[in-house]
């Protein structure tokens, strides 16, 4: 079921694919590391980051949903892939905010109309924990 707040990408039912760079950007980083990341993004905006996708088998990615063109606006370290405007189309897949959406699914919830992942937040964690911290 959704709300007035679901944004009109966020299926209904099931699973879709969108293209980003034009509803949202999306951060993806793999696994254990993406866990990180979100705990420490989650511990700095008192538990709600924004929107982010989970993969729950093969590479376990999280997709950290970020507002459409923002991710150009930074240089993403090795560990994290930038999907955003592109030469050629990508796509992320969006689960519904309810039922069976295997193998994916909303890690903080479902989205709320016009709420995204802080890009420059996003950013500095990332540089943090895949770089590390500067001397």
């Amino acid at each position: 079921m959704t709300t007035e707040r679901t944004p009109d990408w966020v299926p209904a039912s099931g699973l879709q694919l969108r293209l980003t760079g034009v509803h949202f950007d999306a951060i993806r980083v793999r696994g254990v590391r993406g866990e990180a990341v979100l705990h420490h993004l989650a511990t700095l905006t008192e538990g709600d980051p924004g929107p982010v996708i989970r993969e729950v088998s093969g590479g376990r990615w999280n997709y950290f949903l970020l507002a459409p063109g923002t991710s150009k606006d930074f240089d993403w370290p090795p560990g994290a892939t930038c999907l955003g405007p592109a030469a050629r189309d990508q796509y992320v897949g969006v689960p519904a905010p309810h039922g069976n959406t295997f193998p994916l699914s909303w890690r903080c919830g479902p989205p709320q109309q016009g709420v995204f992942v802080d890009g420059e937040l996003l950013h500095g964690v990332l540089m943090a924990q895949l770089v590390g911290e500067p001397e």
